[in-house]
């Protein structure tokens, strides 16, 4: 296993981290193709008999589920402080009106909350899950800066957002000596690269470490490309469809180059897809996320895979620019 500092931090990071959305109560919120936990376990086992030792989660994934199974997983193969965990806050967890976003009230509650579903009284890096616009941001940092110095998490982070929210944040942080973003997780694939613009370039800038989010286009990139979902996972992921519903002529031809280069090397597409994204400048661990142990094998197997300037040119030349997906 090969591991980076997480931006300008000490902290040491995997390449990989395992995105645990997928291990959790297939009863509970909006996705019912997850798995239960006696499923998701050896998922969690085996990335750390790997050396991955970034687990990423949110308080809303299956309404907290999931951060219960990665922290019994955790206290039952490992020692917490061998362990780097992530979370985060922002998305309904209930119905009433500060039962979501990212008010001071909301936050103080919701760590509080994580902090016993994992099992654990700190988190590594606590996320916003998105920009919340009913709050003022002024009032978010500060609650995420007491939070770092109530010693309930180490580092923040964010997730999607335009690259102006992250710069404002960052530079609010600083005018009042908060505690910093140090990382963000954002939405970036073969298949949508609307971050190099704006976001990539800002976080090389500023140190940010750049930890992204479905980096397999929700299982687009493993595999020929096909007009319908072929899996239980794709026909009953409402949320990836909306990130991916106007497909265009270019993708195809993405999927085409990315499958030929595959073959060519006798290797599975999603190895060369997360290879691209390991060579991309300033990214530090795409979050995978896997439902098939080799799903999983071929995440830590792409650590190895060095694709030529020619390849990666042969992969990026086909995309022309997509509407913003992930976050509006």
């Amino acid at each position: 296993m090969q591991y980076r500092n997480l931006g300008r931090t000490g902290l040491k990071v995997s390449r990989i981290a395992l995105g645990c959305m997928s291990y959790a109560d297939p009863g509970k919120g909006v996705h019912n193709w997850v798995l239960t936990e006696e499923q998701g376990r050896p998922f969690i086992r085996r990335a750390l008999e790997a050396g991955i030792n970034f687990f990423d989660t949110a308080n809303a994934y299956s309404d907290g589920a999931s951060e219960e199974v990665l922290g019994r997983a955790i206290k039952d193969f490992t020692t917490r402080e061998a362990v780097v965990i992530a979370t985060k806050v922002f998305n309904p967890m209930r119905a009433d009106p500060n039962g979501r976003g990212l008010s001071r009230k909301a936050i103080m509650h919701e760590i509080d909350a994580s902090l016993r579903r994992l099992g654990t009284d700190y988190v590594d890096l606590y996320q916003i899950h998105r920009w919340d616009y009913e709050t003022p941001i002024e009032e978010t940092l500060e609650a995420l800066h007491d939070v770092v110095k109530a010693g309930k998490a180490r580092y923040i982070g964010a997730s999607s957002m335009f690259a102006w929210q992250f710069m404002k944040a960052l530079g609010i942080q600083r005018m009042n000596g908060w505690a910093p973003f140090v990382a963000m997780q954002n939405h970036l694939n073969l298949l949508y690269r609307e971050e190099e613009r704006e976001m990539l370039p800002l976080c090389a800038s500023e140190g940010i470490g750049v930890i992204p989010w479905s980096p397999l286009a929700r299982g687009r990139l493993t595999r020929p490309w096909c007009d319908e979902p072929t899996t239980a996972r794709a026909r009953g992921d409402e949320v990836g469809k909306g990130f991916y519903a106007k497909t265009q002529a270019s993708d195809r031809m993405v999927v085409e180059r990315l499958c030929a280069i595959a073959d060519g090397r006798a290797l599975p597409p999603a190895r060369i897809a997360l290879a691209w994204l390991l060579h991309k400048q300033g990214v530090t661990a795409p979050v995978v996320g896997a439902t098939k142990q080799q799903q999983l094998e071929d995440a830590i197997a792409a650590l190895e895979v060095t694709l030529s300037a020619e390849e990666i040119a042969a992969l990026e030349v086909p995309y022309i620019p997509h509407e913003i997906s992930g976050h509006i």
